[in-house]
């Protein structure tokens, strides 16, 4: 939500003991207000996968670890991202022990292309876990020419980002 968007006011009715277990939680994640912990709720129902619609233009994650000593694994995955290049934005790989490796690769395009590589990642032996997490890109900006390709390097062309907080974000 933006400042831009009008606030609109209503009640909401729970039991005293619901509210009193809202409360600490929205205390535990650093909430300092009621308002906002539902709003972020309500955002992340709204990213569930299932309501969202394939052609949805969207950014998000794929998060999976895999077992780099499965013959061929590494060299699979590594083709199947050259298959996705226009997909994928970034890609972050840590070695969790001598067998695992954690790889977070950054992705945008359309939900359900992005699924399919998510999908092509999970089914082959070795991946212990694939996980796509997504939240949606601004269409009209894309349609206006405000895409944002590639990576944000320094120098010249860095700048500032004043959208979503973290607490904006979502996961499928």
């Amino acid at each position: 939500m933006s400042g831009k968007d009008d606030l609109v006011r209503f009640g909401v009715s729970m039991p005293s003991e619901l509210i009193q277990q809202f409360d600490q939680y929205i205390g535990e994640q650093g909430y300092t207000n009621r308002s906002e912990a539902i709003r972020d709720l309500v955002r992340k129902t709204l990213l569930q996968p299932g309501r969202l619609n394939p052609e949805q233009l969207v950014a998000g994650t794929i998060v999976m670890v895999y077992d780099h000593d499965v013959s061929e694994l590494p060299l699979l995955l590594m083709e199947l991202q050259h298959q996705y290049h226009h997909h994928i934005i970034s890609t972050m790989h840590v070695h969790l022990n001598h067998d695992q490796c954690l790889e977070i690769i950054a992705v945008r395009g359309r939900l359900d292309q992005l699924r399919e590589l998510q999908s092509q990642i999970q089914v082959h032996r070795g991946v212990l876990y694939c996980e796509l997490s997504v939240t949606y890109v601004d269409e009209q900006n894309e349609a206006d020419g405000h895409a944002h390709h590639g990576h944000h390097g320094l120098g010249a062309g860095r700048h500032a980002h004043s959208g979503p907080s973290a607490g904006e974000r979502a996961e499928s």
